[in-house]
């Protein structure tokens, strides 16, 4: 442990590793973001509020619309703080998105209406009445927002599309995969290939076209011109879907795959981060059969549906209470990633009902 990080741990006190012990390989793999420290002292950094309260426009009732969980955030930096979008649920599980805002990316004042949700509008058939969930959000060259979420009408999950100039009023774009054949197939968590320029995470080209990792059991690509019409990549003989990354028996992600936050453009390739699961057998015995734990993934920087190396272990997975007990048990969800004051700040789920945060020195 360097110096700087020392300090920072013992400032955070009783702050811990996200990182189990690593092998002499995994350390070999410096393209890896790992090293975080889960900011003990003051997690989760965001609970459900009861007395925070909205109209809303579909039910015409007044809901307390984060009465029951806040879950899987996405973040972005604006104005010099932290912004976070998260899901939030009600009693009747229904999600909306939230916004709460940080000068330091660890303390957090809510808003206190959601800033996205299911309305009377042309997404309602989609979104009602299971809600909006999951967001990832990343800038793009000409300052707008976009966000990837799920649309979930309660049966099921599909991919859609929303900018923003503000982060609190959105313009809804419809379905990423908007092809007849993929427009009900079950599809979700959008992350985008974006690469830190001037200490912003910006949506960027690779070879003329943006990229977008997508799915949760394997992982497929779409990409696009624009940012707002997608095209799946698919194989060219039998027009199928092709899974770029998948689960593997024996390992912390042996049960599914899922992208975490946007997918980093680095020297070495294309660093994705993934939230996976631990399958009921063939799994990893260390952990308790379907945990959700954040593996990394690197991708070919000019081919990004080619797979260059794996992370063998989990760098971060649920190891406190509120990690462990919760709406959903056993959970560390991803979504959230964003550098700033120099360091990586990881936002993340836990047990599908608080957010915490864990940091990770330059």
């Amino acid at each position: 442990m360097n110096i700087r990080l020392l300090i920072f741990c013992l400032i955070l006190t009783g702050c811990s590793y996200a990182t189990p012990k690593e092998s002499g390989t995994e350390k070999s793999k410096d393209w890896a973001l790992t090293g975080f420290i889960k900011a003990d002292s003051i997690n989760p950094i965001l609970s459900p509020s009861p007395d925070q309260i909205f109209e809303c426009p579909v039910s015409r009732k007044v809901v307390r619309w984060e009465e029951r969980n806040v879950l899987n955030p996405s973040a972005v930096v604006k104005d010099g703080k932290v912004w976070l979008i998260y899901r939030a649920q009600d009693n009747e599980m229904t999600s909306r998105l939230g916004l709460a805002i940080s000068n330091d990316g660890l303390h957090f004042i809510k808003e206190p209406s959601p800033v996205f949700y299911p309305d009377n509008d042309s997404m309602n058939l989609y979104e009602w009445k299971g809600g909006v969930e999951d967001p990832r959000i990343v800038e793009t060259d000409d300052g707008r927002y976009l966000l990837t979420y799920t649309a979930y009408d309660g049966r099921t999950a599909r991919l859609y599309l929303a900018s923003s100039v503000d982060l609190r009023n959105w313009i809804k774009h419809g379905p990423v995969l908007d092809d007849d054949k993929y427009r009900d197939m079950w599809s979700k968590s959008g992350a985008i290939v974006s690469e830190l320029k001037n200490g912003k995470v910006v949506a960027t080209k690779i070879n003329g076209k943006y990229w977008m990792y997508f799915g949760d059991t394997d992982l497929f690509m779409s990409t696009s011109d624009d940012l707002i019409h997608w095209e799946a990549v698919e194989n060219q003989e039998n027009k199928k879907l092709i899974s770029v990354l998948h689960p593997r028996p024996g390992y912390f992600d042996s049960r599914l795959v899922e992208p975490g936050p946007y997918a980093l453009l680095m020297k070495k390739g294309i660093l994705l981060i993934y939230n996976s699961s631990n399958a009921l057998n063939n799994n990893d015995p260390g952990l308790p059969a379907y945990t959700y734990a954040a593996g990394q993934a690197l991708f070919d920087r000019e081919a990004p549906y080619k797979l260059i190396d794996r992370l063998d272990h989990y760098f971060i997975y649920p190891d406190k209470p509120f990690e462990i007990t919760g709406e959903v048990n056993n959970v560390c969800f991803v979504e959230g990633l964003v550098w700033f004051k120099d360091k990586w700040f990881l936002y993340y789920g836990t047990a599908d009902s608080k957010i915490a945060v864990a940091v990770k020195e330059r």
